[in-house]
């Protein structure tokens, strides 16, 4: 019976954490299934539980907590999108001024205009991506 309520206890500490996002109750919801588990496999007196319970919710937000939150923090080492289109080089294809322009990237053609104010780029120039603004990217000459 105690291996039941250690399995609801479980399941509603990782329900909770759904809604928390800190990965402290899905750490003690994992040392309350541990808890079930031990106490369902031996039949043991509570205080055992009790133990069992402290030391692996212990050990979880010790060890495994840590690596989990780094690994949700980082970004993807791949960008995707337009981050990948970002420090690109690209060739002007139509003169590229403050409002409008046409550049080349890889394969395909953007709507571009200049990073500085009064710049001009013409048709044949390689310039660099420096942003991507909407469907627009901003190219630098230098």
């Amino acid at each position: 019976m105690t291996a039941l309520l250690w399995l609801v206890a479980a399941m509603l500490l990782v329900i909770t954490e759904m809604f928390v996002g800190d990965l402290v109750l899905l750490m003690l919801g994992g040392g309350a299934l541990a808890t079930a588990g031990v106490s369902f496999a031996l039949d043991t007196p509570i205080w055992v539980d009790g133990v069992v319970f402290a030391v692996t919710s212990v050990l979880l937000l010790g060890v495994v907590r840590p690596v989990a939150r780094r690994h949700m923090l980082n970004r993807p080492s791949v960008l995707t999108n337009t981050e990948a289109l970002e420090g690109r080089h690209a060739v002007v294809t139509e003169r590229v001024d403050e409002h409008d322009g046409r550049v080349k990237i890889g394969g395909d053609v953007w709507s571009a205009r200049t990073l500085d104010p009064g710049e001009v780029i013409e048709p044949g120039i390689e310039v660099t991506v420096v942003q991507i603004d909407g469907a627009t990217a901003v190219v630098w000459k230098g």
